[in-house]
């Protein structure tokens, strides 16, 4: 399948339980990574609701300095995921790199009060960047190999849909911040530093150990066997499927506009006040939380490649509206609807989609890859966005990155095209 196949079970037993009904429908231990990710959530969207106001409009940075900084606080992480996934699935500890990484991302709110210069700013969200760099892929490891094959969609949309619902509650507490408080910006990322240490204590304490999670699904755990070297990690490049889908997700990054950038761009749009900005990202992770579930399941059904192109030309539809629509009232619930349905078509997908493609032992490894050729080509696109803004204006930059992701998502769907398949 690249991404289209519909997923099968790796083992007779799964398909059975699932025949039968029996066995939770998702493993404990999505869950409690979803309470630790709903928490972290909370944490680090606070922030990232402000930042863009924050920077932009009471620092004073130019578009082309607040993409550099976005840029690297969306991308930095894709210097150390293959790191972090490659030493998880080498020590055979998930959880330890998981933790190393969400310690180092609560360390870092803190510096956020102490930072104002470019270099200063950039320095603390590289490092908090570098925490979920390590995080994401041993994180997503557990997810996957406590899970079936045929539910994989299902499970990382229950954890992204518990993500999501601490991406709602961050924007929300921000804007109850600052509006109550006399130093809103330093409120809001005081209280996110205590909220990261409490998301950090929950996975140290509930998140199962090594292999735990693994035989609670049923699955042998890798006790006994050497460790994993980084040419066999490497030598995954070598997997048609795997090529595919990481050139595929790196393609379509580099047409992605940040979140950011497209807040921004709505309120300028649409002429909202300053005061409720923070709240835009709240419309898109409503949206999300509502479909992630729903999408994923329907992703393990129908297939992965066409509810992820899918998800894509929902972006180029809230696209189109920021480019053409008039600025009627409805303009910012439709854009932030469709924001909401692409996430939910991609997010949990495109990992889930690896289930089939890469080893158990190499899992963490093989998330990293594909995460690192997506956030290395969102990290391009937010530099070559925010150059093209203050170049050439917000309208033609954001036209341009309409028409290269209509490209790009035609050669995608050519290239995840199943096998045989002539059309």
């Amino acid at each position: 399948m690249y991404l289209t196949d519909r997923s099968t079970p790796a083992k007779q037993d799964a398909e059975q339980r699932r025949r039968r009904g029996t066995g939770p429908k998702v493993a404990p231990v999505v869950l409690v990574l979803g309470t630790v990710s709903l928490i972290t959530d909370v944490s680090s969207e606070m922030v990232t609701a402000v930042l863009p106001l924050y920077l932009v409009s009471t620092l004073g940075f130019s578009p082309l300095g607040f993409g550099t900084l976005d840029g690297v606080y969306n991308g930095v992480s894709a210097l150390v995921q293959l790191t972090g996934g490659h030493l998880a699935d080498r020590v055979r500890n998930h959880k330890l790199l998981a933790g190393l990484g969400y310690g180092l991302s609560a360390l870092c709110k803190p510096l956020l009060l102490l930072a104002s210069g470019v270099g200063a700013l950039g320095t603390v969200l590289a490092l908090e960047r570098t925490g979920k760099g390590l995080r994401t892929a041993p994180r997503d490891a557990m997810i996957s190999l406590s899970t079936p094959a045929d539910r994989q969609g299902r499970a990382f949309g229950v954890h992204r849909a518990m993500d999501t619902t601490g991406a709602m509650l961050g924007p929300l507490a921000a804007f109850l911040i600052l509006r109550a408080a006399v130093d809103g910006y330093d409120a809001v990322f005081g209280v996110s530093a205590c909220v990261a240490v409490l998301g950090v204590l929950v996975l140290v304490l509930f998140v199962p150990g090594r292999g735990q999670g693994a035989q609670a699904a049923g699955k042998e755990t890798p006790g006994g066997k050497p460790p994993v070297r980084l040419r066999e990690a490497l030598a995954l490049l070598r997997l048609p499927r795997l090529r595919a889908l990481a050139g595929c997700a790196a393609l379509l990054g580099l047409t992605t506009v940040s979140d950011a950038f497209v807040y921004l761009l709505l309120q300028r749009r649409a002429g909202i006040a300053e005061q409720w900005f923070p709240l835009l990202p709240l419309g898109t992770a409503a949206v999300f939380l509502l479909l992630a579930v729903p999408v994923g399941t329907l992703a393990d059904r129908v297939g992965r490649r066409t509810v992820f192109l899918g998800g894509h030309a929902a972006l180029l539809t809230a696209y189109a509206l920021l480019l053409w629509a008039p600025a009627t009232p409805a303009l910012p619930f439709l854009v932030l609807a469709l924001h909401g349905t692409f996430y939910a078509a991609t997010d949990g997908v495109l990992p889930a989609a690896l289930a089939d493609i890469v080893p158990e032992q190499l899992r963490a490894s093989g998330l990293a890859i594909v995460g690192t050729s997506q956030a290395l080509a969102r990290f391009c696109c937010s530099l070559a966005f925010g150059a093209a803004w203050t170049v050439w204006g917000d309208g033609p930059a954001l036209a341009g990155s309409a028409v290269g992701l209509l490209c790009c998502a035609s050669v995608a769907g050519l290239v995840l095209r199943p096998a045989g398949a002539t059309r």
